[in-house]
Protein backbone atom coordinates (compact mmCIF):
# COMPACT_ATOMS: atom_id res chain seq x y z
CA UNK A 1 0.00 0.00 0.00
CA UNK A 2 1.60 3.06 -1.58
CA UNK A 3 0.85 5.16 1.80
CA UNK A 4 2.18 8.45 0.36
CA UNK A 5 -1.14 8.49 -1.69
CA UNK A 6 -3.30 8.62 0.96
CA UNK A 7 -4.56 10.95 3.08
CA UNK A 8 -5.10 9.84 6.66
CA UNK A 9 -6.67 13.10 7.56
CA UNK A 10 -3.99 13.27 11.17
CA UNK A 11 -4.09 17.30 11.08
CA UNK A 12 -7.96 17.44 11.32
CA UNK A 13 -7.58 14.90 13.94
CA UNK A 14 -5.03 16.60 16.44
CA UNK A 15 -7.06 19.73 15.78
CA UNK A 16 -10.11 18.36 16.82
CA UNK A 17 -8.40 16.85 19.81
CA UNK A 18 -6.94 20.09 21.27
CA UNK A 19 -10.57 21.92 20.23
CA UNK A 20 -11.85 18.83 23.29
CA UNK A 21 -8.64 18.78 25.24
CA UNK A 22 -9.57 15.07 25.24
CA UNK A 23 -6.34 13.64 27.40
CA UNK A 24 -6.86 9.99 26.22
CA UNK A 25 -7.62 8.89 22.34
CA UNK A 26 -8.66 5.46 21.03
CA UNK A 27 -7.25 4.80 17.95
CA UNK A 28 -9.40 1.84 15.85
CA UNK A 29 -7.96 0.79 12.66
CA UNK A 30 -8.60 -1.77 9.98
CA UNK A 31 -6.30 -4.84 9.49
CA UNK A 32 -4.70 -3.32 6.27
CA UNK A 33 -3.92 -0.26 8.57
CA UNK A 34 -2.71 -2.45 11.50
CA UNK A 35 1.40 -1.86 10.52
CA UNK A 36 1.05 1.71 9.96
CA UNK A 37 -0.96 2.28 13.29
CA UNK A 38 2.12 2.95 15.73
CA UNK A 39 3.36 5.46 13.11
CA UNK A 40 0.35 7.54 13.63
CA UNK A 41 -0.13 6.76 17.35
CA UNK A 42 3.17 9.16 17.17
CA UNK A 43 2.11 11.65 15.25
CA UNK A 44 -0.70 12.17 17.01
CA UNK A 45 0.87 12.19 20.65
CA UNK A 46 3.45 14.51 19.35
CA UNK A 47 1.32 17.03 17.84
CA UNK A 48 -0.87 16.94 20.70
CA UNK A 49 -1.35 16.37 24.36
CA UNK A 50 -2.91 13.30 24.04
CA UNK A 51 -2.18 9.85 24.87
CA UNK A 52 -3.11 7.26 22.31
CA UNK A 53 -4.29 3.65 22.74
CA UNK A 54 -4.67 1.61 20.17
CA UNK A 55 -8.00 -0.59 19.88
CA UNK A 56 -5.67 -4.22 18.67
CA UNK A 57 -9.10 -6.22 18.37
CA UNK A 58 -9.62 -6.98 14.76
CA UNK A 59 -11.68 -4.18 13.18
CA UNK A 60 -14.24 -5.57 10.13
CA UNK A 61 -15.80 -2.16 9.83
CA UNK A 62 -18.16 0.85 10.79
CA UNK A 63 -20.17 -1.72 12.62
CA UNK A 64 -17.68 -2.87 14.35
CA UNK A 65 -17.36 0.03 16.95
CA UNK A 66 -15.20 0.11 20.55
CA UNK A 67 -17.26 0.91 23.43
CA UNK A 68 -18.20 -0.15 27.33
CA UNK A 69 -14.42 -1.28 27.08
CA UNK A 70 -13.08 1.99 26.22
CA UNK A 71 -15.16 3.77 28.14
CA UNK A 72 -13.97 1.80 31.23
CA UNK A 73 -10.40 2.46 30.65
CA UNK A 74 -11.37 6.35 30.87
CA UNK A 75 -11.00 7.37 26.69
CA UNK A 76 -12.61 10.41 26.10
CA UNK A 77 -12.31 10.21 21.84
CA UNK A 78 -12.36 7.34 19.28
CA UNK A 79 -10.49 7.75 16.14
CA UNK A 80 -11.87 5.16 13.40
CA UNK A 81 -10.12 4.95 10.70
CA UNK A 82 -11.01 3.91 6.87
CA UNK A 83 -14.61 3.87 7.24
CA UNK A 84 -17.57 6.33 7.18
CA UNK A 85 -20.52 6.51 10.12
CA UNK A 86 -23.39 4.62 9.90
CA UNK A 87 -26.56 5.44 11.68
CA UNK A 88 -25.78 3.51 14.76
CA UNK A 89 -24.32 4.62 18.24
CA UNK A 90 -21.74 2.65 20.10
CA UNK A 91 -22.70 5.12 23.49
CA UNK A 92 -18.56 6.78 22.31
CA UNK A 93 -17.57 9.79 20.87
CA UNK A 94 -16.13 8.78 18.03
CA UNK A 95 -14.07 10.63 14.69
CA UNK A 96 -14.58 9.10 11.38
CA UNK A 97 -11.85 9.42 8.66
CA UNK A 98 -12.86 7.97 5.78
CA UNK A 99 -8.72 7.75 4.44
CA UNK A 100 -8.94 8.66 0.76
CA UNK A 101 -6.59 7.54 -2.03
CA UNK A 102 -5.49 9.80 -5.23
CA UNK A 103 -5.20 7.29 -7.47
CA UNK A 104 -6.34 7.61 -11.07
CA UNK A 105 -6.49 4.51 -13.24
CA UNK A 106 -7.25 4.51 -16.85
CA UNK A 107 -10.92 3.86 -18.12
CA UNK A 108 -9.53 1.77 -21.22
CA UNK A 109 -9.00 -1.46 -19.98
CA UNK A 110 -12.56 -1.76 -18.90
CA UNK A 111 -14.41 -0.29 -21.42
CA UNK A 112 -14.88 -4.03 -23.39
CA UNK A 113 -15.73 -5.45 -20.38
CA UNK A 114 -18.59 -2.30 -19.64
CA UNK A 115 -20.11 -3.09 -23.62
CA UNK A 116 -20.74 -6.80 -22.70
CA UNK A 117 -22.50 -5.99 -19.67
CA UNK A 118 -24.23 -3.61 -21.26
CA UNK A 119 -25.35 -5.99 -23.87
CA UNK A 120 -26.26 -8.32 -21.23
CA UNK A 121 -28.30 -6.07 -19.58
CA UNK A 122 -30.13 -5.40 -22.64
CA UNK A 123 -30.71 -8.74 -23.61
CA UNK A 124 -32.00 -9.17 -20.17
CA UNK A 125 -34.65 -6.53 -21.23
CA UNK A 126 -35.51 -8.59 -24.00
CA UNK A 127 -36.32 -11.16 -22.37
CA UNK A 128 -38.69 -9.01 -19.82
CA UNK A 129 -40.81 -7.19 -22.69
CA UNK A 130 -40.84 -10.65 -24.61
CA UNK A 131 -41.98 -12.25 -21.39
CA UNK A 132 -39.66 -15.22 -21.79
CA UNK A 133 -40.22 -18.31 -19.24
CA UNK A 134 -43.46 -16.65 -17.33
CA UNK A 135 -44.26 -19.76 -15.53
CA UNK A 136 -41.53 -21.67 -14.11
CA UNK A 137 -41.35 -25.18 -12.39
CA UNK A 138 -39.74 -26.02 -9.15
CA UNK A 139 -36.78 -27.49 -10.53
CA UNK A 140 -36.53 -24.27 -12.62
CA UNK A 141 -36.23 -22.33 -10.07
CA UNK A 142 -33.68 -23.94 -8.47
CA UNK A 143 -31.97 -23.60 -11.75
CA UNK A 144 -32.75 -19.70 -11.24
CA UNK A 145 -31.68 -19.96 -7.31
CA UNK A 146 -28.12 -21.21 -8.96
CA UNK A 147 -28.25 -18.32 -11.56
CA UNK A 148 -28.26 -14.96 -9.91
CA UNK A 149 -26.74 -12.80 -12.46
CA UNK A 150 -29.60 -11.47 -15.16
CA UNK A 151 -32.13 -14.15 -14.83
CA UNK A 152 -33.89 -12.89 -11.42
CA UNK A 153 -33.97 -9.67 -11.02
CA UNK A 154 -36.57 -7.36 -12.38
CA UNK A 155 -35.11 -4.71 -14.59
CA UNK A 156 -36.34 -1.53 -16.38
CA UNK A 157 -33.20 0.13 -17.76
CA UNK A 158 -29.60 -0.65 -18.73
CA UNK A 159 -27.52 2.42 -17.13
CA UNK A 160 -24.52 1.68 -15.59
CA UNK A 161 -24.42 2.04 -11.89
CA UNK A 162 -21.10 3.90 -10.53
CA UNK A 163 -19.77 2.57 -7.21
CA UNK A 164 -16.97 2.03 -4.98
CA UNK A 165 -15.67 1.42 -2.11
CA UNK A 166 -14.90 4.44 0.85
CA UNK A 167 -11.30 5.57 -0.78
CA UNK A 168 -12.49 5.94 -3.85
CA UNK A 169 -15.51 7.39 -3.77
CA UNK A 170 -14.34 10.72 -4.14
CA UNK A 171 -13.08 9.71 -7.99
CA UNK A 172 -16.88 8.59 -8.91
CA UNK A 173 -17.98 12.05 -10.01
CA UNK A 174 -15.16 12.60 -12.36
CA UNK A 175 -15.80 8.92 -13.68
CA UNK A 176 -19.09 9.09 -13.99
CA UNK A 177 -18.42 12.57 -16.30
CA UNK A 178 -15.51 10.54 -18.70
CA UNK A 179 -17.41 6.97 -19.08
CA UNK A 180 -20.82 9.30 -20.05
CA UNK A 181 -18.16 11.12 -23.11
CA UNK A 182 -18.23 7.22 -24.51
CA UNK A 183 -21.75 6.72 -24.59
CA UNK A 184 -22.91 5.04 -21.37
CA UNK A 185 -25.49 6.99 -19.12
CA UNK A 186 -24.11 6.41 -16.22
CA UNK A 187 -26.01 6.91 -12.39
CA UNK A 188 -24.23 6.83 -8.88
CA UNK A 189 -26.57 5.10 -6.72
CA UNK A 190 -27.78 6.64 -3.17
CA UNK A 191 -28.54 3.99 -0.37
CA UNK A 192 -30.13 4.05 2.66
CA UNK A 193 -29.43 5.30 6.09
CA UNK A 194 -26.49 2.92 6.71
CA UNK A 195 -24.86 4.42 3.77
CA UNK A 196 -23.37 7.62 4.33
CA UNK A 197 -22.26 8.76 0.72
CA UNK A 198 -23.38 8.39 -2.58
CA UNK A 199 -21.96 5.49 -4.39
CA UNK A 200 -21.07 3.95 -1.35
CA UNK A 201 -21.58 0.13 -1.03
CA UNK A 202 -20.30 -2.09 1.92
CA UNK A 203 -20.40 -5.93 2.67
CA UNK A 204 -23.61 -5.95 4.20
CA UNK A 205 -25.75 -3.14 2.40
CA UNK A 206 -26.31 -2.58 -1.55
CA UNK A 207 -29.24 -0.44 -0.64
CA UNK A 208 -28.42 1.62 -4.00
CA UNK A 209 -30.07 -0.85 -6.10
CA UNK A 210 -32.58 0.65 -8.62
CA UNK A 211 -34.38 -1.71 -11.22
CA UNK A 212 -32.79 0.66 -13.88
CA UNK A 213 -29.22 -0.42 -13.35
CA UNK A 214 -28.19 -3.30 -16.06
CA UNK A 215 -24.70 -3.43 -15.08
CA UNK A 216 -22.39 -1.95 -12.61
CA UNK A 217 -18.32 -0.28 -12.20
CA UNK A 218 -17.06 -0.95 -8.70
CA UNK A 219 -13.89 0.97 -8.63
CA UNK A 220 -11.77 -0.70 -5.80
CA UNK A 221 -9.51 -3.37 -4.75
CA UNK A 222 -10.63 -7.14 -3.62
CA UNK A 223 -13.32 -8.72 -4.27
CA UNK A 224 -15.37 -8.30 -1.10
CA UNK A 225 -17.83 -5.81 -1.72
CA UNK A 226 -17.98 -7.22 -5.68
CA UNK A 227 -18.96 -10.77 -4.63
CA UNK A 228 -22.04 -8.97 -2.46
CA UNK A 229 -22.84 -6.78 -4.67
CA UNK A 230 -23.14 -9.46 -7.39
CA UNK A 231 -25.20 -11.92 -5.00
CA UNK A 232 -27.57 -8.76 -4.02
CA UNK A 233 -28.29 -7.33 -7.13
CA UNK A 234 -27.85 -10.80 -9.71
CA UNK A 235 -26.41 -8.05 -12.31
CA UNK A 236 -22.69 -7.72 -14.14
CA UNK A 237 -19.88 -6.09 -12.35
CA UNK A 238 -16.65 -4.88 -13.65
CA UNK A 239 -13.91 -4.08 -11.64
CA UNK A 240 -11.44 -1.10 -11.97
CA UNK A 241 -8.24 -1.40 -9.36
CA UNK A 242 -7.25 2.63 -8.50
CA UNK A 243 -4.00 0.99 -6.79
CA UNK A 244 -2.76 -1.29 -9.64
CA UNK A 245 -5.32 0.57 -12.65
CA UNK A 246 -6.19 -3.47 -13.59
CA UNK A 247 -9.84 -4.15 -14.90
CA UNK A 248 -11.68 -7.31 -14.55
CA UNK A 249 -15.16 -8.67 -13.84
CA UNK A 250 -16.61 -10.80 -10.99
CA UNK A 251 -16.83 -13.57 -13.12
CA UNK A 252 -20.01 -15.58 -13.24
CA UNK A 253 -18.25 -18.74 -13.18
CA UNK A 254 -17.36 -18.07 -9.55
CA UNK A 255 -20.93 -16.73 -8.20
CA UNK A 256 -22.46 -19.82 -9.28
CA UNK A 257 -20.28 -21.47 -6.82
CA UNK A 258 -21.12 -19.74 -4.33
CA UNK A 259 -24.39 -20.26 -4.98
CA UNK A 260 -24.02 -24.04 -5.10
CA UNK A 261 -22.50 -24.02 -2.07
CA UNK A 262 -25.53 -22.08 -0.38
CA UNK A 263 -27.92 -24.71 -2.23
CA UNK A 264 -25.89 -27.46 -0.76
CA UNK A 265 -26.00 -25.71 2.65
CA UNK A 266 -29.47 -25.41 2.44
CA UNK A 267 -30.47 -29.17 1.32
CA UNK A 268 -27.37 -30.15 4.08
CA UNK A 269 -29.93 -29.11 7.25
CA UNK A 270 -33.38 -30.22 5.56
CA UNK A 271 -33.27 -33.07 8.36
CA UNK A 272 -31.29 -30.94 10.85
CA UNK A 273 -33.05 -30.96 14.51
CA UNK A 274 -31.34 -28.49 16.03
CA UNK A 275 -29.80 -24.71 15.94
CA UNK A 276 -27.16 -22.60 17.49
CA UNK A 277 -28.67 -19.11 16.10
CA UNK A 278 -26.05 -16.20 16.34
CA UNK A 279 -26.62 -12.79 17.52
CA UNK A 280 -23.30 -10.09 17.32
CA UNK A 281 -22.67 -8.38 19.77
CA UNK A 282 -20.96 -5.73 18.34
CA UNK A 283 -22.98 -2.69 18.27
CA UNK A 284 -23.85 -2.30 13.76
CA UNK A 285 -24.66 -5.93 13.99
CA UNK A 286 -26.88 -6.83 16.41
CA UNK A 287 -30.38 -8.49 15.01
CA UNK A 288 -31.55 -9.71 17.93
CA UNK A 289 -35.50 -9.18 16.86
CA UNK A 290 -34.31 -11.18 13.92
CA UNK A 291 -32.78 -13.81 15.75
CA UNK A 292 -35.96 -14.83 17.82
CA UNK A 293 -37.75 -14.80 14.85
CA UNK A 294 -35.70 -17.62 13.61
CA UNK A 295 -36.07 -18.98 17.34
CA UNK A 296 -40.17 -19.04 16.97
CA UNK A 297 -39.84 -20.15 13.04
CA UNK A 298 -37.71 -23.21 14.38
CA UNK A 299 -40.37 -23.70 17.44
CA UNK A 300 -43.34 -23.61 14.52
CA UNK A 301 -41.81 -26.48 12.52
CA UNK A 302 -40.76 -28.21 15.73
CA UNK A 303 -37.17 -28.23 15.55
CA UNK A 304 -34.95 -26.58 18.44
CA UNK A 305 -33.15 -23.32 18.42
CA UNK A 306 -30.46 -22.02 20.68
CA UNK A 307 -29.69 -18.35 20.76
CA UNK A 308 -26.15 -17.63 21.51
CA UNK A 309 -24.68 -13.86 21.56
CA UNK A 310 -20.89 -13.48 20.50
CA UNK A 311 -18.48 -10.52 19.65
CA UNK A 312 -16.23 -12.85 17.35
CA UNK A 313 -17.76 -15.52 15.37
CA UNK A 314 -15.08 -18.08 14.82
CA UNK A 315 -14.97 -22.06 14.18
CA UNK A 316 -13.15 -22.56 17.65
CA UNK A 317 -16.04 -20.29 19.58
CA UNK A 318 -19.36 -22.31 18.13
CA UNK A 319 -18.09 -25.59 16.99
CA UNK A 320 -17.89 -27.82 19.89
CA UNK A 321 -21.97 -26.86 20.85
CA UNK A 322 -24.26 -29.95 20.48
CA UNK A 323 -26.76 -28.94 17.42
CA UNK A 324 -26.90 -29.71 14.13
CA UNK A 325 -26.16 -26.51 12.27
CA UNK A 326 -25.91 -22.97 12.95
CA UNK A 327 -27.78 -19.60 11.94
CA UNK A 328 -25.71 -16.26 11.60
CA UNK A 329 -27.69 -13.30 12.34
CA UNK A 330 -24.84 -11.27 13.18
CA UNK A 331 -22.25 -9.77 9.84
CA UNK A 332 -24.06 -11.58 6.80
CA UNK A 333 -20.90 -11.72 5.14
CA UNK A 334 -19.72 -14.65 8.14
CA UNK A 335 -21.62 -17.20 6.25
CA UNK A 336 -21.06 -16.24 2.88
CA UNK A 337 -17.24 -16.08 3.04
CA UNK A 338 -16.11 -18.61 6.09
CA UNK A 339 -18.68 -21.10 5.80
CA UNK A 340 -15.89 -23.91 4.91
CA UNK A 341 -14.17 -23.08 8.02
CA UNK A 342 -16.81 -24.42 10.24
CA UNK A 343 -17.90 -28.30 11.04
CA UNK A 344 -21.42 -27.84 10.74
CA UNK A 345 -23.68 -26.12 8.40
CA UNK A 346 -23.73 -22.28 8.83
CA UNK A 347 -26.62 -20.34 7.06
CA UNK A 348 -28.40 -17.11 6.65
CA UNK A 349 -31.70 -16.06 7.70
CA UNK A 350 -33.09 -16.98 4.12
CA UNK A 351 -31.47 -19.98 3.61
CA UNK A 352 -32.98 -21.42 6.70
CA UNK A 353 -36.69 -19.90 5.49
CA UNK A 354 -36.14 -21.92 2.05
CA UNK A 355 -34.93 -25.13 4.26
CA UNK A 356 -38.12 -25.29 5.92
CA UNK A 357 -40.52 -24.04 3.35
CA UNK A 358 -41.07 -20.84 4.37
CA UNK A 359 -39.80 -19.33 1.10
CA UNK A 360 -39.71 -20.91 -2.44
CA UNK A 361 -36.71 -21.63 -4.74
CA UNK A 362 -38.21 -19.14 -7.84
CA UNK A 363 -37.79 -15.90 -5.80
CA UNK A 364 -34.22 -16.21 -6.64
CA UNK A 365 -31.40 -16.13 -3.64
CA UNK A 366 -32.00 -13.06 -1.74
CA UNK A 367 -28.91 -11.41 0.05
CA UNK A 368 -28.60 -11.17 3.69
CA UNK A 369 -28.57 -7.24 4.59
CA UNK A 370 -28.45 -5.16 7.55
CA UNK A 371 -30.32 -1.97 6.80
Amino acid sequence: MDLQRHDFQLSELVEKIKKNDNRLVALQVPEGLKMQALEMMDKIEADSEAKVILAADPCYGACDLVHDKMKMMGVELVAHMGHSQMNIDSGMPTHFIPVTYDGDPEIEPVIEILLKHKAMAEHRLMEIENDINPVITENEGKARFLDAVGRITPLKGNKLGLVGSIQHLHLLEEYKERIEKIGFEVVIPVGGERLTLPGQVLGCNYSGDRDDIGHYLFLGSGDFHPIGLVMHTGKPLALLDPYNGEASEMSLQRIERILRQRFGLIMAVDKSNSFGILIGEKPGQMRRNLAIRMKRLLEKHNKKGYLLALDHVSPDLIDFYPVDAFVNTACPRIAIDDSVRYAKPLITPFELEVALGEKKWESGYQFDEIP
